[in-house]
């Protein structure tokens, strides 16, 4: 039996060696055609991109002179005052800033709200599902979004960064 079995082994291999001509179809890949195409396609997603952000130019600018222009007419505006009956027009310096003016979120609290997003995100995908990973990234994500926010604010003049009192004791 065992006999048999080397034959038809020796048999399998000679046969699986045999010389016959390789006929199978290797496709011929076009590299220069495929960067050309690829090309083509980072070129038109530069364009829509420096399209989109003109058109956010455009729109930021015609945003600011609209608030430009309410600024203008709101300080030639008058008001009257109930205890006088007379009318009053505000006091301004012309400089165009207002002390008591809504600014809306800070930079830092910004930045803590989308780290603390993202961080929550990355926690729950890292500690597979579990409350933990997610409360742990909430927190260190909030907690480098305020930082970096926190910069952003003390650089754009929202914050003024406070330096240490420094006293000499004789």
């Amino acid at each position: 039996m065992k006999k048999i079995l080397f034959a038809v082994i020796i048999t399998a291999v000679f046969a699986a060696c045999g010389n016959k001509p390789n006929t199978a179809v290797v496709p011929v890949i076009d590299t220069a055609a495929i960067l050309k195409n690829a090309a083509i396609v980072e070129q038109a997603r530069l364009k829509a991109e420096a399209d989109s952000l003109a058109i956010v130019k455009k729109a930021t600018l015609a945003e600011r002179e609209r608030i430009a222009n309410s600024e203008v007419k709101h300080r030639r505006t008058t008001y009257s005052s109930s205890n006088t009956g007379a009318s009053e027009t505000p006091t301004s310096s012309g400089s165009g800033t207002e002390t008591n003016k809504k600014q809306g979120w800070s930079k830092a609290a910004t930045g803590a709200a989308i780290g603390a997003g993202a961080g929550g995100v990355a926690g729950a995908l890292l500690d597979h599902g579990k409350g933990r990973g997610t409360i742990i990234g909430a927190a260190v994500g909030a907690g480098a979004g305020y930082i970096i926010g926190r910069k952003a604010d003390v650089k754009s003049g929202r914050v003024v960064k406070k330096t240490p009192v420094t006293t000499t004791n004789p």
